[in-house]
């Protein structure tokens, strides 16, 4: 039986530059928090975030999207932030992760959605789009992949997977300031720790490197080239928002340029000076390059 653990709400107090009301819908048995402003009849803007962040992570871009009119709708993936977390490594898949995010989809009942996905949000955000088409309108990946083992591994994720599964020190604050350009405050760095009182509460951030599949016949591999080939055929208007300082997926861009007939005739950008959580970069920046990216249409 799963055993789940739920963050105190006294971690999140005061934290800087959030103060969003908490939302939370049950998903497969589980509380999955979230993020939910502007007007609830706007045109739905879905971020999904990655490892080892949250919600926090999109605070810069959640109130201009908002203020231009949106719905934005931020959810923290099961394992982090203020949703439960399964105190397992072995209770999360990456086939749960897009089960449980399909669940939180069809559980609002969203449609027309514009999706901003990085990292994991676009591993698990990306599979969703592609096995429930009709839900999504146009999508903008930004620092994201979608692997099937079929490629070489860069060296520094190699790294990474095996400091995630068995480094006895997994300090969540420390690691996102590792993967920005900017300085985050002290305050800043204990946000992103907050929803990990201790080790009992990271499994799921300890899971996820492992869930990346690296081998052709990894568990997702299938499932992930069956993705690929609707991406393949996707006319529906497809952005790429990478950054120039990220060391794993710099130059990643590309393959979606090129294999998303989407992706034709887009307004691609590079977000400069920016690491691999760029929204903690350059916020603003890429709120922007959604926005008119949505005001474009097509």
């Amino acid at each position: 039986m799963r055993k789940c653990v739920r963050t105190p709400d006294s971690r999140f107090e005061n934290l800087p530059a959030y103060d969003f009301a908490a939302n939370y819908v049950e998903v497969d048995g589980m509380r999955m928090h979230y993020v939910d402003e502007g007007p609830r009849d706007g045109e739905v803007m879905l971020l999904l975030h990655g490892e080892p962040s949250w919600s926090y992570l999109y605070r810069h871009m959640i109130p201009p999207l908002r203020d231009a009119g949106l719905r934005v709708i931020a959810p923290d993936l099961i394992g982090f932030g203020k949703s439960d977390k399964p105190t397992r490594k072995s209770d999360y898949s990456y086939a749960a992760h897009v089960a449980w995010m399909t669940g939180f989809i069809e559980a609002l009942d969203l449609s027309g959605i514009n999706l901003f996905c990085q990292d994991w949000g676009s591993l698990i955000g990306l599979r969703v789009a592609a096995e429930n088409q009709q839900r999504f309108a146009r999508i903008a990946v930004g620092n994201g992949a979608l692997p099937t083992g079929d490629q070489a591994v860069p060296r520094a994720f190699k790294i990474w997977r095996t400091f995630a599964l068995y480094s006895p020190w997994f300090p969540i604050g420390r690691i996102l300031q590792m993967g920005t350009v900017n300085e985050l405050s002290a305050d800043e760095v204990a946000a992103y720790d907050a929803p990990f009182p201790s080790a009992r509460y990271k499994a799921g951030s300890r899971a996820f490197p492992k869930l990346v599949p690296i081998r052709p016949d990894d568990p997702a591999s299938e499932a992930n080239r069956a993705a690929w080939n609707t991406y393949k055929e996707w006319t529906k208007p497809f952005l790429t928002t990478f950054s120039n300082r990220d060391p794993i997926m710099r130059g990643g861009e590309k393959v979606w340029q090129e294999s998303v007939p989407g992706a034709k005739g887009q307004e691609h950008v590079i977000i400069r000076n920016a690491g691999h959580f760029l929204q903690e970069d350059k916020g603003p920046e890429i709120a922007d390059v959604l926005l008119r990216f949505i005001a474009r249409g097509t």
